[in-house]
């Protein structure tokens, strides 16, 4: 599974987000996403591709996520 899916995947299950509004270009502000919600993400995406988030600085957009992970993998 491509990251940007498993980044929409856990997005639509925890924050109920329309699955088609998830793109590389979306801005995490314009998705309504919070803090709290970018630090339950992060953890789930630290579980399901078993990798070790951390706390970068920078991440903007849903692909600034996307390609942050990809460079952790």
């Amino acid at each position: 599974m491509a990251t940007i899916d498993t980044v929409r995947e856990v997005l639509v299950e925890n924050l109920d987000l329309d699955p088609e509004a998830i793109t590389e270009e979306a801005t995490i502000e314009s998705l309504g996403i919070d803090s709290l919600d970018m630090a339950e993400l992060t953890c789930e995406i630290e579980e399901r591709c078993d990798i070790d988030f951390g706390e970068p600085a920078g991440l903007a957009t849903i692909g600034d996520i996307v390609a942050h992970i990809d460079s952790l993998q």
